[in-house]
C-alpha cells in the first residue's frame, strides 16, 4: 500500500538488481587468515540498484560482501525489491521501513539490511540528482576535501618491502596517511613493520593499524603500550568488534585512539558501542548499516559524544557523508572498486576531494555489466 498526497510529485517504476563479481588482482590476507578463521579474500561480491521513476530520473546505489553473503543479500533484495513500485522515491525514511518490514522475519540487522542499504543509496541518489547537487551537499557539506589514507597496499600476505613501496607510492600520489594490517602470530613481526613503514613515510605522515579483531585483551594491551611511541593515529579493532567493553578499557588506558565500528551491521550496535565508550573513532560502513538513512543516525549519535569519524570501506559513498560530518574526518582509499565505474575521484594534498557532479558522481561501468552473474528487474 502507497500513501499519496498533492506534494507527491513522482513515483519509482521501475527497479534493477544485479549482482557483480569484482575480482581482486591478489589474494588478499590479514589475521583472520593467519588465525585460520577466513580464507584469502579473492573477490568482492557487489550488489547494484538502479531505480528509475515516471519523471525520468534514475538512482544508482550499491552494497557489498566480502568471502561470504553475495548471493544472499541479492536474493533478499530480489524477495522486497517490489515493494518499491509506486512510491514517492523522496520518501526515503518511509521506504526504508517499508522494506525492513517486508523482511522482517531475518531481523533488523546483518544481510537483511545490507540488501536493503544498496536500494537505500539509490534513494539518495536519485534525491540528490533531482535537486542537482552532489549528496554531500544535499546534506549539508562541512568541507569540500576529506582526509585520506591507503589500506590496500598494507595487508599481511605482502612482504614488508613491498608493503614499504605501496606506502611510498601511495603518499606520492597525494595520500595523507597509511594503514597497515597488524595480527602476526609473533608479535615483534608486527611491530618491526610498523616500524619500518614509521621510518620510510617519516613522521609527518598519518600512520594507522588495523589487527582484524584478532588479539584476546592481554595481547591487544601489551601492543597498545609498544605501540604508543609510533605515534599512529589510531590502532584499529583490537578486539572482537562485540567487546564493546573491553574496547573502551583500552580507549581509556592509552593515549592512542582506538576505532572500531565497521563489522557492525546495525543502527542499535553501534548505539552500544557508543554508550560503552568503546571507540575514540567510530567507523562505520554505510552498506553494512543499511545504508545512508542508517548511518546518519549513527553519525548523530557520534557528534553527539564528540567522537572522531573514519567511514570504513566505500569510498564512493563515504566522502559524501565524512564531508557532511561536524568534525575533520577520515576516509579510506581502496582502489578495489575503481572498474566498477566510469569515474574516480581525485587525490591530492593528502585529501580526496568531492565531486562536482550531482548525486554520488558515479555511473556503472561496462566492465561491471561484464562481470554480472544475476540480475532481475521490476516495474510498476
Amino acid at each position: 500500500m502507497t500513501t499519496a498526497g498533492p506534494a507527491t510529485s513522482d513515483r519509482i517504476t521501475g527497479v534493477e538488481i544485479s549482482s557483480v563479481t569484482l575480482p581482486l588482482p591478489t589474494a588478499i590476507s590479514d589475521a583472520k587468515v593467519l588465525t585460520g578463521r577466513q580464507k584469502p579474500m579473492t573477490e568482492v561480491a557487489m550488489l547494484f540498484a538502479e531505480i528509475t521513476t515516471e519523471g525520468g530520473l534514475e538512482g544508482v546505489g550499491f552494497s557489498y560482501s566480502k568471502r561470504a553473503g553475495g548471493p544472499g543479500q541479492y536474493a533478499h533484495a530480489c524477495e522486497i525489491a517490489p515493494v518499491l513500485l509506486g512510491e514517492d522515491p523522496s520518501d526515503i525514511a518511509k521506504i526504508w521501513d517499508k522494506l525492513v518490514w517486508a523482511g522482517a522475519s531475518v531481523g533488523r540487522s546483518g544481510l537483511s539490511v545490507q540488501a536493503i542499504a544498496a536500494f537505500d543509496v539509490a534513494l539518495w541518489d536519485l534525491k540528490a540528482k533531482r535537486a542537482g547537487l552532489p549528496l554531500a551537499k544535499l546534506l549539508g557539506a562541512h568541507r569540500d576535501s576529506v582526509r585520506c589514507y591507503n589500506t590496500s597496499g598494507g595487508f599481511l600476505h605482502a612482504p614488508i618491502g613491498e608493503v614499504l613501496d605501496r606506502a611510498a607510492e601511495s603518499v606520492d600520489n597525494g595520500i595523507g596517511g597509511i594503514k597497515i594490517k597488524v595480527g602476526h602470530p609473533d608479535n615483534a613481526t608486527d611491530l618491526a613493520r610498523v616500524r619500518a613503514v614509521r621510518e620510510k613515510i617519516g613522521d609527518g605522515v598519518a600512520l594507522m593499524v588495523d589487527a582484524n579483531q584478532q588479539w584476546d585483551r592481554p595481547t591487544a594491551r601489551r601492543m597498545c603500550r609498544a605501540l604508543e611511541p609510533l605515534d599512529l593515529v589510531w590502532i584499529e579493532e583490537p578486539l572482537d568488534a562485540h567487546d564493546f567493553e573491553g574496547h573502551a578499557v583500552l580507549a581509556s588506558h592509552f593515549d592512542t585512539p582506538i576505532a572500531t565500528g565497521e563489522m557492525l551491521t546495525s543502527v542499535a550496535e553501534h548505539t552500544e558501542l557508543i554508550r560503552a565508550g568503546g571507540a575514540d573513532i567510530v567507523q562505520p560502513d554505510a552498506p553494512r548499516v543499511g545504508g545512508i538513512t542508517q548511518f546518519l543516525k549513527v553519525m548523530a549519535l557520534a557528534d553527539s559524544r564528540n567522537l572522531q569519524l573514519a567511514p570504513h570501506f566505500a569510498m564512493e559513498i563515504h566522502i559524501h557523508l565524512a564531508a557532511a560530518y561536524a568534525r575533520e574526518p577520515w576516509v579510506e582509499h581502496f582502489e578495489w572498486l575503481d572498474p566498477l565505474f566510469d569515474e574516480h575521484l581525485e587525490i591530492s594534498g593528502g585529501r580526496m576531494h568531492l565531486s562536482p557532479r550531482p548525486g554520488l558522481g558515479v555511473t556503472i561501468s561496462d566492465q561491471a555489466r561484464a562481470w554480472t552473474v544475476a540480475e532481475q528487474q521490476f516495474h510498476a
